[in-house]
C-alpha cells in the first residue's frame, strides 16, 4: 500500500472513529471526503461490468446508505479502505442482480467483482483459515476454493463432483453461518 493511500485511509479511519463516538462534524467530513473515491470506484466497476455509468450515482447513494447503516460493523482496528471497497462491490452485485432478474447470468462473468484485492496480510489469511475451520469439511473446501484460492464455481463443482448450483447453495449457507458466528449484519 502506498504512503498516499495509507495516509488517506488513516484520515478516513480517524474521521469514522470520531463519528462513531458521536462527532457529527467528523462524520460529515468523512462522507464529503470519501464520496469522490466511492464514485470513482463505482464508475470503474460499472465500466468493467458493461453497465452504463448513468447508474453510478444510484450505486453511490446505496453505498453511502450502507456505510451509514453498517458503520458499526467496521472493525476500527482494521483499514477502512477495504471495508468501503467491499460495500461498493456488494452494491454493484446487487445492481447487477436487479438488472438481470429476468435473465440468467453465469457467476463466472462477474468473478472479477467477487475477488478480494490481494492487499491481505498473512494475519488476514490466518484469520480466514481460523474462521472457515468452523465449517463442515465440504463447506470449508468450497469456501477455500472460491473465496481464498480464487477458483471458479465450475472448476470447484467439477473437482468436488457436485453441480454448480449445489456449490453456490453450499457457499451461501457457509457464508451465512460465518456471518452469524462473527456478528456480521
Amino acid at each position: 500500500m502506498s504512503n498516499e493511500i495509507r495516509a488517506r485511509d488513516d484520515e478516513w479511519a480517524s474521521l469514522m472513529r470520531a463519528a462513531m463516538g458521536g462527532d457529527s462534524q467528523s462524520y460529515h467530513r468523512f462522507l464529503v471526503t470519501v464520496t469522490p473515491y466511492l464514485r470513482g470506484l463505482a464508475k470503474r466497476r460499472c465500466l468493467k461490468a458493461g453497465v452504463t455509468t448513468t447508474e453510478v450515482e444510484d450505486i453511490v447513494q446505496e453505498v453511502l446508505l450502507a456505510v451509514h447503516t453498517k458503520r458499526g460493523t467496521w472493525d476500527t482496528t482494521r483499514p477502512i479502505g477495504p471495508w468501503l471497497s467491499a460495500i461498493v462491490r456488494n452494491k454493484m452485485i446487487d445492481n447487477l442482480r436487479r438488472r438481470s432478474r429476468n435473465s440468467a447470468l453465469p457467476i463466472e462473468d462477474f468473478e472479477w467483482n467477487l475477488a478480494v484485492e490481494e492487499n491481505g496480510s498473512i494475519t488476514d489469511r490466518m484469520d480466514a483459515e481460523t474462521a472457515i475451520a468452523l465449517l463442515k469439511p465440504q463447506q470449508r473446501e468450497i469456501v477455500r476454493s472460491l473465496s481464498i484460492d480464487g477458483s471458479g464455481v465450475k472448476e470447484t463443482a467439477d473437482r468436488l463432483g457436485m453441480t454448480e448450483g449445489a456449490v453456490r447453495v453450499a457457499l451461501h449457507r457457509a457464508l451465512k453461518l460465518l456471518a452469524g458466528r462473527y456478528g456480521s449484519k
